[in-house]
């Protein structure tokens, strides 16, 4: 049964002109002034969530984004803030992309943060998908394999610092602590300092290709998993959440089908469907424009993908519109009372799944997120009271 409610913020500003036949992403250079809006729009956000129903507000880490889609450099940061500024509603890590921070300043900065907003601070970590970040700050995203070998070493380091008094980890990537003297004696071990008071730490991680070694790496380390909403199509997938619950099993966790996962949809809502489809395309192209050359939306040839570079070439080169994605389930479009039909739907189908994300895709103007999460919350949610 859905019992609790979120949103994701990529954090991306507010842009002059949006669709296929505004300004191409890699053209977008905002100024500095343009770029610093996302924080009084993140205010926004969360205020507007947090007093219409919402559970957790989940917002994404990202650098070096001049173009303004995603610039959000430290959630955690910006995740007390907000919750000094709200009074009820988490703020989800949507992701912590560990292979850009030393695992256990992640852990130090998460544990501060639990602290400071007594616990209302969700943690999140992913591996990244921007070769211009992760390869930035010195580590691999090119190579598919380190990068995964990296992360799940990384959060194998985290775990431990979250957990045990005093630990100490020699792998592949880190030496910890390393065979060094230190006021009259050799390191053997080290403690965090803090630890996160709120223990144990419930840890989510998006499933995107659901691969076998990620579920399993997953389970194992009794982690959650967000499928769909931001970057990834939206929707629930029946083969990825069985697949999910059998891998629980393995390790001992017994689940409804979906158990410990939460589902994210995209979301626009109108007195009809026929407007919410018009209202929303020109975001739903923005958010194409942005992520297909990530190859996050599937099926498209290079041609299309490079005319979605290159302003209005993209109208006619045969890219697919919104409406197959609302009938896929990767959209939530239409009125109230439809919304609310489709995701009791999803409850029936999905008797393990406590938690849904609905939210405004990459270049949704603030005004009309503000206007989206409000009628949500006055319209849907009451009805999962």
């Amino acid at each position: 049964m859905i019992k609790s409610f979120g949103s994701l913020y990529a954090g991306h500003v507010d842009f002059p002109d949006l669709g296929f036949d505004a300004t191409p992403v890699n053209d977008r250079w905002l100024s500095e002034e343009q770029l610093n809006t996302v924080y009084s729009k993140a205010e926004a956000i969360a205020k507007t969530m947090d007093s219409n129903g919402f559970d957790i507000f989940w917002m994404a880490e990202h650098h070096f984004q001049r173009e303004g889609y995603e610039v959000i450099p430290n959630l955690m940061l910006l995740a007390v803030h907000l919750a000094h500024i709200t009074s009820q509603i988490r703020i989800g890590c949507g992701f912590n992309i560990s292979p850009m921070w030393h695992p256990l300043r992640l852990a130090e900065d998460y544990a501060t943060a639990d602290i400071l907003t007594k616990g209302r601070v969700v943690f999140g970590v992913g591996r990244g998908y921007h070769t211009r970040e992760v390869e930035v700050f010195g580590n691999p995203m090119i190579d598919a394999d380190a990068n995964r070998n990296l992360y799940e070493e990384q959060v194998e380091i985290i775990n431990k610092a979250f957990n045990e008094e005093s630990f100490s980890h020699h792998g592949e990537n880190y030496n910890i602590p390393p065979d060094v003297p230190y006021r009259g004696y050799n390191l053997e071990n080290i403690t965090v300092v803090p630890r996160p008071v709120n223990r144990p730490v419930a840890c989510w991680q998006p499933i995107v290709s659901a691969s076998e070694r990620g579920l399993d790496f997953m389970a194992r380390h009794h982690m959650k998993g967000i499928i769909g909403g931001g970057a990834a199509t939206g929707g629930a997938s029946d083969e990825v959440i069985y697949s999910w619950q059998k891998m629980q099993e393995k390790y001992g966790t017994e689940t409804e089908l979906g158990g410990n996962l939460c589902v994210g949809f995209s979301l626009h809502i109108a007195d009809s469907e026929e407007k919410a489809l018009e209202e929303a395309r020109p975001f739903f192209e923005e958010n194409m424009k942005m992520f297909a050359p990530l190859g996050f939306v599937r099926g498209l040839s290079d041609a299309q993908i490079n005319a979605l570079g290159s302003g209005s070439a993209a109208k006619t080169a045969g890219i697919p519109t919104l409406k197959p994605s609302v009938e896929a389930g990767n959209w939530l479009v239409g009125t109230p009372e439809s919304i609310t039909e489709k995701l009791m739907k999803l409850q029936d189908r999905y008797p393990g799944l406590d938690m849904v994300n609905v939210g405004q895709v990459i270049g949704t103007p603030q005004e009309v997120i503000e206007e989206q999460l409000q009628r949500f919350g006055e319209e849907v949610i009451p009805h999962f009271s």
